[in-house]
């Protein structure tokens, strides 16, 4: 089976990067379980636009401030730019953008952006509206329920996948290949990325020779509710404090402004480390405290009741689903990991660097645009903008080599013991590659994974520990605290 392009993934990356390519070509998408099932299906906030051509700037500014000095201003420039053209495209495929009574599209703000600039839809649910928009004007062939096994490389060309299905074990060819898998959440203990996001393209990388880039910048979303039986956590938007929710420890004290001048609106990396530290005080300070009082929450008195129901509708519906009555009560909150700022190395069109036509677009990828900390809702623009530049890149070079056949690997994916592992490696990376590191915890971390490695595992573990590995290996190379990267 040949085709011209196969994208691994179906969230915003690989949907956008499908309706790029022309009908004429023959396109394959997979994914590895129901395509709904990603991290797009689940941001809430929106998407981080330039609102014309006077805010570029501006954005630009916003977007290196938050990456604290490390961001490649090149691509930050070029997701600025061209936010107004995938915008002017989004907006002629009629997606469901929410607007005012005057047609006019709505803007709010989030944590360290200069203005009001984030595009929504569905309320809280643009991720969900985005998603189900762009797969119903999908035309290409999707396969869903079929996990990526490995990459089919010879020497600077990836001459496609190997991929199992419920139907057997194929290896798949093309001319090109765009991974859009998305990031790392499945290695953190509290996360709230969907269960698929498990980092083994990630690790297919490192076992091929090619590069990861800043994989210790881990972004840690300050306001989930973690206090549930699902690998995935109630993510609580950043576009609620945006909208004027505030965090609160138990007598209502809003403890962030002695931490940062900005209190909730402070960088997303300040406000879940300040959460993080308080909470830890707390119990220092109260040791027979009940433990409600030591707790920190997120307190929606500001709002209206018919407002907070229509601008958060699906977080309003999945606090009642636990038992909560919003805005009228305040929620438990603490930090949970929620998105890798880098990965895989890609070049301006995401190319993967030292290959001729291999790509990798969205969370995947590192094209430099989020430095040492993502700015909130710019992680979709990305999707958007470097998906398309990937197209762009394949159709205007019409690569075609001679593809050699590779033979089914034999290797066993899954061992008994590898669920048990996986849990312990998921507490490791929670506890000592979290949040706060410090040297001593990192070294124990890594001790520990390379001890997993080492213990005849399954073929999927393996790679989910390759990424590990790499992670605690670049944040024990980075000896200073920036960004996301906080090491005592």
């Amino acid at each position: 089976m040949q085709y011209d392009v196969i994208i691994v993934g179906a969230g915003i990356a690989g949907l956008y990067a499908a309706l790029n390519l022309p009908k004429e070509l023959k396109v394959l998408i997979l994914c590895k379980d129901q395509p709904w099932e990603c991290n797009t299906f689940y941001a809430q906030g929106g998407i981080a636009v330039a609102k014309n051509q006077a805010d570029i700037p501006l954005h630009i500014t916003d977007t290196l401030k938050a990456g604290a000095g490390m961001c490649n201003e090149d691509a930050v420039a070029t997701l600025s730019k061209e936010s107004l053209e995938v915008l002017e495209d989004l907006i002629a495929r009629q997606t469901p953008f929410d607007r005012d009574s005057n047609g006019n599209l709505l803007f709010t703000k989030e944590a360290a952006h200069s203005t009001s600039r984030i595009i929504h839809a569905g309320g809280d649910c643009t991720g969900r509206v985005l998603h189900s928009h762009l797969i119903a004007q999908i035309t290409h062939t999707l396969w869903k329920n079929a996990s990526v096994t490995e990459l089919l490389i010879d020497d600077d060309h990836c001459c496609g996948v190997s991929v199992l299905t419920k139907r057997g074990n194929y290896n798949l060819y093309a001319n090109n290949v765009i991974l859009a898998s998305g990031g790392v959440g499945a290695l953190f203990e509290y996360h709230t990325n969907a269960y698929t996001i498990s980092s083994e393209l990630h690790g297919m990388i490192l076992e091929n020779g090619l590069k990861l880039k800043d994989m210790e910048m881990l972004q840690f979303h300050p306001t989930v509710f973690v206090q549930t039986t699902h690998a995935r956590k109630m993510l609580l938007s950043e576009a609620l404090r945006g909208e004027g929710a505030f965090v609160v420890d138990f007598w209502g004290k809003r403890f962030l402004f002695d931490y940062d001048s900005k209190g909730e609106l402070a960088p997303r990396d300040k406000v879940a480390r300040s959460i993080f530290d308080y909470k830890l005080k707390l119990k220092e300070k109260y040791p027979n405290a009940k433990p409600e009082e030591l707790e920190v929450y997120l307190d929606f008195s500001a709002f209206d009741k018919d407002f907070f129901y229509e601008r958060f509708p699906n977080i309003a519906r999945n606090l009642n689903s636990v038992g909560f009555d919003v805005p009228k009560d305040r929620v438990p909150i603490s930090p949970a990991f929620h998105y890798c700022m880098g990965g895989i190395q890609t070049d301006n069109v995401g190319k993967v660097l030292g290959m001729q036509n291999l790509y990798a677009v969205g969370e995947c990828a590192c094209t430099g645009v989020h430095g040492a900390n993502r700015l909130a809702s710019n992680s979709l623009l990305e999707g958007l903008v470097f998906s398309r530049r990937a197209t762009q890149d394949i159709l205007a070079n019409s690569l075609s080599f001679k593809i050699r056949e590779f033979p089914l690997h034999t290797q066993i994916l899954q061992k008994e013991r590898d669920e048990n592992l996986k849990a312990l490696l998921r507490h490791l990376m929670w506890n000592k590659v979290g949040i706060i590191r410090k040297k001593s915890g990192l070294n124990e971390a890594l001790g520990g994974v390379e001890v997993m490695l080492q213990s005849g595992i399954g073929r999927l573990l393996k790679l989910r520990l390759l990424t590990a590995q790499n992670i605690i290996q670049s944040a024990l190379t980075r000896e200073e605290s920036i960004g996301a990267h906080y090491i005592q």
